[in-house]
């Protein structure tokens, strides 16, 4: 079924010689030494201050961002060497104030398994020959042959619960720690932004230290409008950890409630006095839009726009690992008790689950990761209500349980293998493990689920279990008090590392400063895990 190993450093990572270099270069040219961006010499002309993003990484293609100072147009070189000695050149949109001064160029037809080195440019777009200084960034496209192997990040929940870029610490020290790792991409599993939590310059903690926040004006209330949410994303940018590692490492980035307000569904009205807006569906489309502008995802860049415009979708990274980032905040139903018999929309809605459906049963990867917003058996209330999918009895499915019990007994059926599901959201880190012979519901082969985050917010206690689907704790490393800072529990972050010779996949829980707290090995073939 699977087997625990000694929690230990991995090997060197494979492109650490190769990607140091570039990685303190491009520190540098987005001001790596502040948490302040960056002034450039050339008066007069576009600056991209805020530093550069890969998202969406695939064998042969990937999206690059920017933001500008200015109206520009967007122009990206890439090349197989850092010299750039022979470049392609890829152009992008025409950046202006509808997008916030955003860009994003997709490239296509890049070679599998390779590095990429790319710059990006910001020309005037009434004198092409007036630019402005070049950024540059790198990331590695997804391999086509098995062999290779994959290494990938994940965490979640940024810059939540009050604890802002503390430059007492050195700012969001975990993204540099991830840096020095080298993955071939991040996935950031939701909470993204902290659109909701408004920030003070200063915190008391209960030892009697003081938390010091960079504060700007979009962080000092809650986000209603859309420059008020595009604010809430550029806070994230002033620190120069994530400008360095947007550097280095691509992102499959989702979202989930924060990036709008605390535990939102679709129809909801809101009955709090901080917002003068109070239909959700208006702060949605908002937040979406600015999410759209400051993320490379590439449904949210997808021709068409209107309804094409959606979170969910499926990364395909190579022979080894499809990643199904889902979205289970815009289609769900409202939070209730969870106790209906009777739930066809659900936390995913009819639609994405038909979606997850087909595209779990065509996917020929070795490994299907699940990329979930909530935990599936981690009780998550909302008041008296349910936030998550377990509402706490350990009975039969009910509520948005027989949503979750229907996908199980799919994958069983139809006897797809490799499926795990990762997630962030409840702040802290733990490993359970699903099995039918512990569980009310059993119609389901047996699989994982790993818990990591904070990466950047408040550490919380770990979460009741709720039996239907038959969990066993394995791990779990939580603070005893609610809402401790950075300063007082570690933040926490996930790696996974896909072996290409074995296909055997391992996760590793780990800590901030180094620790790895818990690693398992899983084999490849099996229905479930």
């Amino acid at each position: 079924m699977y087997r625990s190993v000694p929690g230990s450093s991995p090997s060197p990572a494979r492109r650490s010689v190769l990607r140091g270099s570039l990685a303190a270069s491009a520190a540098l040219t987005v001001g790596g030494a502040g948490l302040a961006a960056p002034a450039f010499a050339l008066s007069g002309r576009p600056r991209a201050e805020w530093g550069v993003q890969t998202g969406d990484v695939t064998t042969s293609s990937g999206l690059v961002w920017v933001r500008s100072d200015r109206p520009a147009r967007m122009l990206v070189e890439t090349s197989a060497s850092e010299s750039f000695r022979r470049v392609r050149r890829h152009h992008g949109p025409l950046i202006g104030a509808g997008t916030d001064f955003t860009g994003t160029t997709a490239l296509r037809g890049l070679p599998a398994g390779e590095q990429i080195h790319y710059r990006v440019t910001l020309a005037d777009p009434d004198d092409p020959r007036r630019t402005g200084e070049r950024i540059t960034g790198t990331f590695r496209t997804a391999p086509d042959r098995r062999r290779d192997g994959v290494r990938f990040l994940w965490s979640g929940d940024i810059a939540g619960q009050g604890w802002g870029i503390n430059p007492d610490i050195g700012g969001f020290r975990a993204y540099e720690e991830m840096r020095r790792l080298d993955p071939d991409f991040f996935l950031c599993s939701g909470d993204s932004i902290y659109a909701d939590g408004p920030l003070q310059p200063s915190v008391t903690l209960p030892d009697g230290r003081i938390w010091r926040n960079v504060t700007t004006p979009e962080k000092a209330k809650v986000a209603e409008t859309l420059d008020e949410y595009r604010g809430n994303f550029r806070y994230n940018l002033l620190d120069h950890n994530v400008r360095a590692f947007n550097a280095q490492v691509p992102t499959v980035t989702q979202w989930d409630d924060h990036e709008v307000r605390n535990n939102w569904y679709p129809g909801q009205i809101l009955d709090d006095a901080r917002y003068k807006e109070k239909d959700v569906d208006v702060l949605a489309s908002r937040a979406l839009r600015a999410f759209g502008e400051y993320t490379p995802v590439s449904t949210l860049h997808a021709r068409g726009g209107g309804r094409d415009r959606r979170m969910h979708r499926v990364v395909r990274y190579g022979p080894l690992l499809d990643v199904f980032v889902l979205d289970m905040r815009s289609f769900r139903n409202a939070n209730s008790p969870g106790r209906q018999a009777d739930d066809t929309t659900g936390i995913l809605g009819a639609e994405q689950l038909a979606w997850l459906k087909r595209e779990l049963a065509a996917s020929t990867a070795v490994w299907k990761v699940l990329a979930a917003d909530m935990p599936l058996g981690l009780v998550v209330p909302d008041g008296t209500n349910i936030e998550a999918v377990a509402q706490g009895d350990p009975g039969a499915p009910l509520g948005r349980e027989l949503q979750i019990a229907e996908l199980l007994r799919f994958v069983k059926h139809r006897r797809i293998t490799g499926t795990l599901w990762l997630t962030a959201d409840v702040h802290h880190t733990s490993a359970q493990h699903y099995a039918p012979e512990r569980a009310a519901f059993q119609d389901f082969a047996p699989f994982w689920e790993f818990v990591s985050g904070p990466l950047a917010a408040g550490g919380f206690p770990a979460s009741a279990l709720d039996a239907t689907f038959g969990p066993e704790r394995v791990f779990v490393r939580a603070p005893e008090r609610a809402n401790l800072s950075p300063m007082e529990s570690p933040q926490y972050f996930g790696e996974v590392d896909i072996d290409g010779h074995s296909g055997e996949l391992t996760v590793r829980l780990r800590a901030e400063g180094g620790a790895v707290l818990f690693s398992t090995v899983l084999r490849p073939g099996r229905v479930g895990q």
